[in-house]
């Protein structure tokens, strides 16, 4: 089985002003003549770790990693002004530009397969290679899944947690009544809302739920961006129609594509994955049988190392 490349440190580092209120950090690391790569991180609103700089062979690769608008060490911290799929498409190509390249390989897991998707289906011509791992497209029934009706009945006992900061009369939409105390003035409720959102999806990510994971997620920092940047997308349906992506996959029959998928993935279900392979047959299509969402479950780190590995040239 493979396992990350050995940590790694940045070479180059800065911030993308995006002329609209934010201020974009960025960073590269790798071999300065290697292949060029970008890595979308999830959440949205989850910020870069430096794990994901090992997810590439550091002497094949030149990879730029970003914390997407309002997370990790961008500024403003957990800010929804000017933040929407399209703008962060925009990002990406404006930071193709200080990398100065034509083309890159582009790799994204969760939402992150979410912006990579509409990233190569707006820009075909500027992706050289698509990886994709936890398949997630924004339609309605996928939000409502994990948000209203489905995973809380695998996970009844967390479920509880989540549905605590919400009085009975609301939960009929939990997305709505989330929003309305994340984007709200009383700052006890929105951080109480912010942990219970963001300790839900920590909780449930691994196939074997980890107590570690739960706990990094409801870090105040953390979870005020991570949830109120969610919820914002989410609220929206990412500013797309809804089955957008897996409508305009065609788009992306000339790219060389591997998409990987855990069975039981509980946060994106499989059958989302599934829809993409249809519509998109040319890519690799790969199932972890063993494996629930998280991008460091094993079999799915496996198969991540392997296809940049692949397609490393």
């Amino acid at each position: 089985m493979r396992t990350l490349y050995p940590a790694i440190e940045p070479y180059q580092t800065g911030y993308l002003d995006t002329g609209d209120g934010h201020q974009v950090y960025w960073e590269i690391c790798g071999n300065p003549q290697g292949k060029p790569a970008v890595f979308l991180h999830g959440g949205p609103g989850a910020g870069c770790s430096p794990a994901h700089r090992r997810l590439f062979d550091p002497k094949k690769y030149r990879v730029l990693l970003f914390d997407q608008r309002g997370c990790g060490r961008s500024r403003p911290h957990a800010s929804l002004e000017n933040n929407t799929t399209w703008h962060l498409v925009k990002d990406i190509e404006s930071l193709r530009a200080i990398m100065g390249v034509e083309k890159w390989l582009v790799f994204g897991g969760s939402w992150g397969s979410t912006l990579a998707l509409a990233y190569a289906e707006t820009h075909p011509a500027c992706v050289s290679e698509l990886v994709v791992r936890g398949i997630f497209t924004l339609k309605k029934r996928e939000i409502d899944w994990y948000y209203q009706n489905g995973a809380s009945n695998l996970f009844p006992d967390l479920w509880e947690s989540f549905l605590a900061p919400i009085p009975a009369a609301e939960r009929g939409n939990l997305v709505e009544a989330y929003r309305k105390r994340l984007t709200g003035d009383d700052r006890a409720a929105q951080l109480e809302a912010a942990r219970a959102w963001s300790v839900w999806e920590g909780s449930t990510i691994k196939l074997l739920p980890s107590r570690q994971n739960a706990t990094s997620y409801g870090q105040d920092q953390f979870a005020l961006a991570f949830a109120r940047i969610e919820n914002h997308y989410f609220s929206h349906g990412g500013w797309m129609e809804d089955g957008q992506i897996i409508r305009d996959a065609h788009k992306l029959k000339d790219i060389p594509g591997i998409i990987i998928q855990g069975r039981y993935d509980v946060c994106t279900p499989a059958v989302t994955a599934w829809e993409l392979h249809k519509a998109w047959p040319e890519a690799k299509f790969t199932i972890i049988d063993d494996a629930g969402h998280a991008f460091d479950e094993p079999g799915i780190l496996n198969a991540l190392i392997e296809a940049t590995d692949g397609f490393a040239g």
